[in-house]
């Protein structure tokens, strides 16, 4: 395994780290909204 592949998958593993984490960001924001929509009903 050389440097490029090394380097390669580095970066499709922060990537993919970052998809994850925008992912549960997105999901967090929108449990609180519904939450507060049935609260504010």
């Amino acid at each position: 395994m050389n440097i490029q592949d090394m380097f390669l998958f580095f970066f499709c593993m922060i990537i993919f780290m970052i998809f994850i984490l925008l992912g549960v960001a997105f999901f967090t924001l929108l449990e609180r909204k519904i939450l507060s929509y049935i609260q504010i009903r």
